[in-house]
């Protein structure tokens, strides 16, 4: 293939618009989940799973990934890992669903907020990384700012923990499993489509079904839960191939950030005191979290011409 010097510039390019597009669309998630508020959570993500296949089965074949898939399907240690995976995603949509309807949208966001900060942990823990002193300076902050969170409810902020932690940990074991993104993604919600096939024929059996009930507005809304799922999630996947993954990691925080305008303005969700405490907390140890990430990307890349120099 021949190369140009715009070449670079290009994919640069593409992977910032499929990457920020996809934080914009989870950004505004918020206003679909207030759309289907009355509907049950559990239903919702059921249809989150059922109408992603499709979206992402024709994503697959247009990208020509079949061949990986089918790979992935025949080894027994990358359909656990999916299975594994695929309980944590749903678990962390079924918590957002249910936030969002029942007014936490602002812990939601804080949630999304922590999320790096549990990922430094789980490199720690697991992948037995050493921490910067930055890094554990984030997070004491964030620590802190569960603590002033506790204080204030009187009990641990446990939507914004459990978001944080099932999607950090979903993260981890998403990152060492041997199949691509959108081809993982396919498998996890063609694994979850069994269990949420009997999830809503029990409620169709009980009458308390949405899907073709006599409302064609909530007949669309459901049917839109798959695009609405998918589309974030494939066109992450694509940016994060084309895009170094300081930038990616920059760019994380616009969907927080975004779902925190849309619960305090628009939604117009109680936010106290204590609850901007905790947010200038976590927004702290994210900016020197960010500052200590880019410090060291420097470093190495100075490190590496150096050497390349040397040579």
């Amino acid at each position: 293939m021949a190369m140009n010097g715009t070449e670079p510039d290009n994919t640069a390019a593409r992977g910032f618009a499929f990457g920020i597009s996809a934080y914009l669309m989870w950004g505004l998630l918020p206003f679909y989940m207030k759309a289907v508020d009355h509907v049950p959570a559990i239903e919702v993500v059921a249809y989150r799973i059922l109408w992603s296949i499709p979206v992402a089965g024709l994503i697959i074949l247009w990208m020509g990934r079949t061949a990986d898939l089918k790979h992935a399907v025949r080894n027994p240690r990358v359909l656990a890992m999916a299975g594994l995976t695929a309980t944590l995603i749903a678990i962390n949509w079924g918590i957002y669903t249910w936030a969002v309807a029942n007014e936490r949208t602002v812990e939601t966001a804080l949630g999304y907020y922590i999320n790096p900060i549990v990922s430094i942990m789980l490199g720690a823990l697991f992948l037995g990384e050493r921490f910067t002193k930055p890094q554990l300076a984030a997070i004491f902050l964030a620590v802190l700012a569960v603590a002033v969170l506790t204080y204030d409810a009187g009990g641990l902020p446990w939507v914004s923990l459990s978001l944080a932690f099932s999607f950090g940990i979903y993260g981890y074991f998403r990152k060492t499993m041997p199949i691509g993104p959108s081809q993982g993604f396919f498998l996890e919600v063609v694994l979850l489509s069994l269990p949420s096939l009997f999830i809503l024929l029990a409620l169709d059996i009980e009458g308390m079904g949405h899907f073709m009930a006599g409302n064609t507005f909530d007949t669309m809304l459901m049917m839109f839960a798959g695009p609405a799922t998918a589309l974030p999630l494939i066109s992450y996947a694509l940016g994060a191939r084309m895009l170094r993954l300081s930038t990616m990691g920059l760019m994380q925080y616009v969907a927080p950030t975004l779902i925190f305008l849309i619960a305090v303005f628009v939604f117009r969700e109680p936010f106290s005191s204590w609850q901007l405490l905790a947010f200038v907390l976590i927004w702290s140890a994210l900016a020197l979290y960010s500052w200590s990430s880019i410090r060291d990307i420097r470093e190495r890349a100075r490190t590496e011409k150096a050497h390349a120099a040397g040579e």
